[in-house]
């Protein structure tokens, strides 16, 4: 069997919201939708990117648990935190390189994607794969994602870190990793107020 794998590619969200509403379907996130979109420059452009879990291959968000309540499992998805162990410290959500956990106070438990692991587990696309009229949100083999222009890294830099994902992330031809710096962003925020 071939293995299917998630791509995001940000240059083709149209900011449809689609993902949103489908992802709120799946039965594990209670009609909670675990995808946001995030304005790329609100200021200059109405540009939007899907964000979902990158299931990092070391995940921070399982290392930082004090009560050992995310897990992931053998085929690397890392699960939302399991309720019964969550302490609802938020450990995870400050830790995330990527910003995506959220505490949800109504059941105090950190949920976060989970690739529709139910689905996916069963040979099945993610809800949000399967709504996405502009090819943002893939699941599919490399093969069928190899005739785009972008090309798909899984290696970010985030200051001195890096950092290794299952989910790709499609970027311009010629980039082996994406250099993410808080550092560098904090001071573009700082030079434009």
């Amino acid at each position: 069997m071939i293995a299917l794998e998630f791509f995001i590619d940000a240059s083709r969200c149209i900011g449809c919201h689609a993902c949103v509403h489908a992802c709120a379907e799946c039965d594990s996130h209670r009609g909670i939708s675990m995808i946001h979109l995030d304005f790329v420059d609100r200021a200059t452009s109405p540009q939007t990117a899907p964000m979902v879990c990158m299931h990092c291959v070391e995940p921070a968000c399982a290392q930082v648990c004090p009560a050992d309540a995310i897990k992931q499992t053998a085929d690397g998805v890392v699960q939302s935190a399991l309720a019964a162990r969550c302490i609802g410290c938020s450990n995870c959500v400050l830790a995330c390189p990527f910003g995506v956990p959220r505490y949800m106070p109504q059941y105090d438990q950190m949920m976060k994607c989970d690739l529709c692991y139910d689905r996916t587990s069963a040979g099945l696309r993610p809800m949000c794969a399967t709504v996405c009229p502009s090819g943002a949100l893939f699941f599919g083999t490399p093969a069928e994602i190899a005739a785009r222009r972008e090309v798909p890294t899984q290696l970010f830099r985030i200051g001195k870190q890096v950092v290794r994902t299952k989910v790709h992330l499609m970027v311009a031809p010629g980039t082996d990793a994406l250099d993410l710096d808080v550092a560098d962003f904090s001071s573009e925020v700082c030079d434009a107020a």
